[in-house]
């Protein structure tokens, strides 16, 4: 999943670890836009902090349209994934794509970062 992430979708691997039989304990991902994310595989021990594989979905934004489209493109020839909807424009005036990883998780990017904080 980490090779999808960062070789399709664009995340930028910070830290992995992984134990003596390859599973992936902790891993940072940076979203090149700012934020990131933090993942580990499902194993015994890990009940409560991991999903199944499918059950996962997440909004990331990306402030530029150009790479929204960019990022559907990718995803069309990424074995595996599908875009599910889009890349599209919404009425609040976001530029958006939908998609499903190889897991089955579904991810929306879009140029909407959100409310104006108070």
């Amino acid at each position: 999943m980490i090779a999808f992430l960062t070789g399709v979708l664009g995340f930028v691997e910070v830290v992995s670890h992984a134990g003596d039989d390859g599973v992936v304990q902790h891993a940072e991902l940076a979203w090149p836009a700012g934020g990131g994310i933090m993942m580990g595989q499902q194993r015994p021990g890990a009940e409560g902090r991991a999903t199944p594989a499918g059950s996962f979905t997440a909004y990331v934004v990306e402030p530029e349209a150009s790479a929204i489209d960019a990022l559907a493109d990718r995803v069309r020839t990424a074995e595996g994934a599908e875009v599910i909807q889009g890349p599209y424009d919404t009425d609040y005036g976001s530029h958006d794509v939908a998609i499903r990883d190889p897991e089955g998780n579904h991810w929306q990017f879009g140029t909407y970062p959100g409310a104006p904080r108070p």
